[in-house]
């Protein structure tokens, strides 16, 4: 295999459904340049291995499997270990359910990053699709990626509560190994969310340049049992896990530059619903969560007093702790 410009980021868990019409968008992609797709499979219980076998059977000098021999129990740690193994210069990430639509695609994306090496990587708008591959009447999940200038910065994430791309529109420079940042926070910090990462990360090293035609397809399926992201995303409880996920992100930020007003703002208003959720409904997670935006939210960002350590669950934090912090404090 020679070594490629590109590094398709390719993850997949039980995705038989879909995965041949995924696959297929990689393999129909029209370039003058050599890419790779890494498949970080999870261990799937459905057919999902052996249709990769199949593709990268067909396919031998462009597909790298990475079968895991027990599911990680992190969708982000399989996706920080497969983004490890992508050798291109640039790396296009696609989840198993996902689709490419613009045959071009990947050559757009390395055509402007190589005549702008100013701009970290690209994202364009997706078309929102069902289980079936057709284009949904309900585009309300497609606010979140509503972006429509020509560039995306850092202060827009910070600004903003819109984003460039849906996954499966992202191309950046792959960033992974260059050591400037501590990457495997990806993991550390939550175990299901990796888009947000990645767009920090990404615009960490530059702006994005946003096209306007689209050029992917997220598939957006939510039922009963369901094992694709949409599905068991939807029964958690969305307030604690964005709240944890807003702690953990400004709690890694702030290592390597101060947190700016908006970010203030978003720890007293994380501080004053986590304590009202406390209050109106007390048990044991809601007391955890409180914990969390007390220590952090309002002892660290707001009184600026010490910051408190990042665990795997950074709900962790003892309630025994506080008394003895705000003592000394």
């Amino acid at each position: 295999m020679s070594e490629p410009m590109v590094s398709v980021l390719f993850i997949t868990y039980n995705h038989e459904k879909y995965l041949r019409q995924s696959l297929d968008s990689v393999m129909m992609q029209e370039t003058d340049f050599a890419y790779e797709v890494v498949v970080g499979e999870d261990c799937s219980t459905d057919s999902t291995r052996r249709i990769l076998c199949e593709y990268r059977d067909r396919y031998p000098d462009r597909i790298r499997l990475l079968f895991r021999e027990k599911n990680f129990g992190r969708p982000t740690l399989n996706v920080y270990e497969t983004a490890m193994e992508c050798r291109g210069k640039y790396i296009a990430t696609l989840e198993g359910d996902d689709f490419w639509t613009d045959p071009a695609k990947l050559q757009k994306a390395v055509d402007h990053l190589e005549a702008h090496p100013e701009h970290s990587g690209c994202a364009n708008p997706s078309l929102l699709v069902g289980e079936n591959g057709e284009e949904l009447e309900d585009k309300s999940p497609l606010r979140l990626y509503s972006w429509d200038k020509e560039e995306y910065t850092i202060t827009d994430y910070r600004a903003d509560d819109i984003w460039p791309g849906q996954t499966a529109s992202i191309v950046t420079r792959n960033f992974w190994k260059d050591g400037k940042f501590d990457y495997t926070v990806i993991y550390r910090a939550h175990d299901f969310i990796d888009d947000a990462w990645i767009l920090l990360f990404s615009l960490l090293h530059g702006p994005i340049h946003h096209f306007d035609g689209i050029m992917s397809s997220w598939r957006y399926v939510v039922r009963s049992g369901g094992e694709n992201w949409n599905s068991l995303n939807a029964k958690r409880d969305q307030y604690m896990q964005e709240t944890y996920f807003h702690v953990a992100q400004m709690w890694w930020l702030e290592q390597y530059r101060p947190l700016d007003s908006r970010e203030r703002q978003r720890a007293w208003y994380d501080f004053k619903l986590g304590t009202s959720v406390f209050v109106k409904h007390p048990s044991l997670r809601s007391w955890k969560l409180f914990i969390t935006v007390l220590r952090y939210d309002l002892m660290h960002v707001l009184l600026h007093l010490p910051k408190p350590g990042l665990t795997e669950d950074i709900g962790a934090w003892q309630p025994s702790e506080i008394p003895k912090l705000m003592k000394e404090h």
